[in-house]
């Protein structure tokens, strides 16, 4: 695959999902830390929200002498209008990488068996080869109806050829043996469960043919609706106006987002930024943010804040997910700008 010129054939490729908030990006991150130094790799990244955080966040982990290349699909899932956004996304990155490895994050409240009816579709039948899907599970969750009776969470666990229990080290007695018993009740036979401290998965649980092929004959097809705006472009596309701000909302699968973009002009207090986004009350929220400190990701989960220092970013990013999210947040942000 070195020749610029050479078609792409066979490319490993893994599905990395799992529901809002359970440490994908966290598992994508550690294992590119031991990507072979003489491979070029590709993330294809999908977004609920419209503004496109992760791509930042990777690439802000990354320098771009580690040959990894990252695409975003934000807006919603991107399986929807028969995978257009997808393929486009897809196959730009495929060109333009020529990658040696794919690793493909749906968003936590997309749906992962129609991902895969693209992937595995003519189109893509010699371009991909298709390993195995790891769904990342928060055994804590199963007793929570918001996500054992979500269609999207139960469809994660379905076309898992892995099922990873992560955070373990949060687990208390039981939630463990929880999990066992879900998925031997739900998912295939052949489904492997480990569990995982911090979204750290050996590199082995990636290889080896999904099983997907061989069970996608017995799944019902679903057809599903989202909510879409497609009579206008994506925020994270848009060109920066004059006010150095963007604002952009979206729902669907009873979920809400909004984000917003901030020129690169406009930096944040690093103390007071930390503050406002320690008190959020939000189900996830992901961010890069330009402080008078430093470039700064965040990560917020129930389990609390994270933030890690980044190399670069091109702008603020930040997105938040919920239900009944509080209208006052912007004024909130805009007060931890620096005069």
């Amino acid at each position: 695959m070195s020749s610029d010129h050479s078609p792409v054939l066979g490319v490993p490729t893994n599905i990395i999902t799992g529901f809002l908030g359970v440490g994908k990006t966290s598992a994508i991150l550690n294992l590119m830390k031991h990507k072979p130094t003489n491979e070029r790799w590709a993330v294809l990244v999908n977004e609920f929200g419209e503004i496109g955080v992760d791509g930042s966040l990777f690439q802000g982990n990354q320098s771009k002498q580690q040959q990894i290349f990252i695409r975003e699909v934000p807006g919603g899932c991107m399986c929807c209008a028969a995978g257009l956004p997808m393929q486009i996304a897809l196959n730009q990155l495929l060109s333009e990488a020529k990658p040696d490895r794919l690793l493909i994050e749906p968003t936590g409240l997309g749906h992962p068996k129609e991902v895969l009816q693209v992937l595995s579709s003519e189109h893509y039948r010699q371009v991909l080869s298709l390993q195995k899907n790891i769904t990342l599970v928060d055994a804590r969750k199963l007793s929570d109806t918001r996500y054992s009776d979500h269609d999207t969470f139960n469809q994660q666990i379905a076309i898992a050829d892995t099922i990873v229990g992560n955070k373990v080290d949060l687990y208390q007695n039981g939630d463990a043996e929880k999990l066992a018993e879900y998925v031997a009740q739900f998912c295939h036979p052949e489904t492997k469960l480990v569990f995982a401290h911090h979204g750290n998965i050996p590199q082995a649980e990636f290889d080896g043919n999904t099983s997907f092929y061989r069970h996608q004959a017995d799944e019902h097809h679903h057809h599903h609706h989202h909510h879409h705006q497609n009579d206008k472009p994506l925020a994270s596309e848009l060109p920066m106006p004059k006010s150095g701000m963007i604002r952009a909302t979206n729902q669907g699968e009873g979920f809400e987002s909004v984000g917003w973009r901030f020129s690169p002009e406009k930096q944040f207090d690093h103390q007071r930024l930390r503050n406002f986004l320690v008190g959020l009350k939000a189900e996830r929220m992901k961010a890069v943010f330009i402080t008078q400190s430093g470039i700064f990701g965040y990560n917020l989960t129930e389990d609390g804040l994270t933030e890690s220092e980044l190399d670069d970013c091109l702008e603020t990013r930040i997105e938040v997910i919920g239900h009944n999210i509080d209208n006052d947040l912007e004024s909130q942000l805009l007060t931890c700008l620096v005069n």
